[in-house]
């Protein structure tokens, strides 16, 4: 085999890639995500799902030497990267890549900061390690992406991009974190390729499952890091062989131009959207229409009705059926309500104007929220369909009850290139995540720490103080 295969390709990026040739906007991009992250996971600990987690990862065994978000005791690496996962992807509020629709920080920080703690690796070396394997998961993740259609090939398939390619990513993140060479890396993607999984019919008709999909992606990770560096081995056209990756994920060549063009000069890491609000991210433009609406000094008791136009593939996810998008019974499935999203923007939330607090299972079911969602139709519109899915535009038009018709267009998405969090508004974020579990001085240290993550000689002092959280419910 003369010339590379696409996982050489990868593997000799990832290898020769320095910190010190990470631009600095990769840098300041890695520190607000794992802070962002760090964040997410910490609010997800009080879920079943997460003690239940927890509980068969203790049960485990094994060499414990990292550590867990809300567990004061340490878990072998893999074991630690599978809890701090499914916490990361518990609440819909981990970041976005556009136009993949793929979550990545969810698998490769939690593998990434597993991998550091187990190989007694520094700040700079965990910051590489993330923004090769965020790079690598985008990039595989774009393979798959369907410019024709819009739409990921692997969820046309019913596959969970997010932790296909998560797996894929995170496994090249912990191998260059353990110092791996070009051929071990080549080896821990053809592993972790036997490991990548995920199917999404949770998503239809019910099922917690979808919260371990980051989690044991990053789990994969780790254990393919670790079987390689023991001398397993896997096959260099794992990616386009003829029995590949590709093929059993997409049924079809990968667009290996999405791999290969600008690889080590042009980084898709900054500009992944962060999530702003902790819903669906197609609702993030109906909550900021609403908002605008607010800020003109429109109140719910002026509104006669509004129409939510939206790009015709979101309708099936916000807006339909109509009449149960009106009236979510919980406050997970107003995550997925246009209408909702709608009122929240109208009567204001909290973080960065929507947060966790705003989504609970009484207010979803409140009578005046559900009186505002009645007067609230979601339509599609040609001006939406035009931008999705680069972005997640709406346009929200209002009749008052004077007549008066206000039209709010956002056809942009907050938290993405076109409108960047600052870190200080990743930081209110992770403030309001984690503000129920950490004193004011931890919330400010751990911010400080990840704001200057290449600093950092001991990874574990990152993690200590989110080992032993007190639950919301005891503050």
């Amino acid at each position: 085999m003369t010339e590379r295969t696409l996982a050489q390709h990868i593997a000799h990026f990832a290898a020769t890639t320095r910190y010190q040739d990470l631009p600095e906007a990769v840098v300041a991009s890695v520190g607000m995500r794992v802070l962002d992250t760090l964040g997410i996971a910490v609010a997800a600990t009080d879920l079943d799902t997460s003690r239940a987690a927890t509980a068969w990862a203790r049960e485990q065994g094994g060499s414990a030497t990292a550590s867990a978000v809300g567990l004061d005791v340490a878990l072998p690496p893999a074991m630690a990267a599978f809890v701090n996962g499914v916490l990361a992807h518990s609440l819909d509020f981990d970041d976005t890549h556009l136009p993949s629709i793929l979550h990545p920080s969810a698998s490769v920080v939690p593998a990434a900061l597993a991998a550091a703690q187990e190989h007694g690796a520094d700040g700079r070396e965990l910051v590489r390690g993330i923004a090769i394997g965020l790079e690598v998961c985008v990039r595989i993740g774009m393979a798959g992406f369907d410019p024709e259609t819009k739409n990921s090939v692997f969820f046309e398939h019913g596959q969970h991009a997010t932790s296909i390619c998560g797996a894929m990513g995170s496994a090249v993140a912990a191998a260059v974190i353990g110092g791996a060479s070009e051929d071990r890396i080549v080896d821990t993607m053809g592993i972790a390729a036997s490991m990548a999984s995920g199917i999404i019919e949770a998503n239809r008709t019910g099922g917690t499952v979808k919260r371990m999909h980051c989690g044991w992606a990053a789990h994969s990770a780790l254990s393919a890091a670790g079987l390689a560096r023991h001398g397993i081995t896997g096959p260099p056209t794992v990616l386009e062989g003829r029995f590949g990756f590709f093929q059993a994920w997409l049924h079809e060549p990968g667009r290996a131009d999405e791999i290969l063009d600008g690889l080590g000069s042009e980084w898709a890491v900054p500009g992944i959207f962060f999530k702003p609000y902790p819903a669906n991210h197609f609702t993030h433009a109906a909550i900021d229409a609403g908002a605008a609406l607010r800020a003109r000094g429109i109140g719910p008791e002026q509104i006669e009705k509004l129409e939510l136009g939206v790009p015709a593939a979101n309708l099936r996810t916000i807006g339909e059926p109509i009449d149960v998008k009106r009236t979510p019974e919980t406050g997970y499935m107003a995550q997925f309500s246009g209408p909702y999203a709608v009122v929240v923007g109208l009567l204001g939330g909290g973080g960065l104007g929507a947060a966790l607090e705003d989504y609970t299972d009484e207010l979803a079911k409140s009578a005046d929220r559900r009186a505002l969602m009645a007067k609230v139709d979601v339509v599609p519109d040609s001006r939406c369909d035009a931008i999705f899915p680069h972005q997640f535009p709406a346009v929200l038009t209002a009749t008052l009850t004077d007549g008066t018709v206000v039209v709010e267009e956002v056809l942009t998405t907050r938290g993405g290139p076109e409108r960047p969090l600052s870190f200080g508004e990743v930081s209110t974020k992770f403030t309001s995540n984690a503000g129920p579990f950490l004193s004011d001085v931890e919330l400010k240290e751990l911010a400080g720490r990840c704001d200057r993550l290449g600093d950092l000689t001991d990874i574990g002092t990152l993690l200590a103080p989110l080992t032993d959280l007190k639950s919301s419910t005891q503050q």
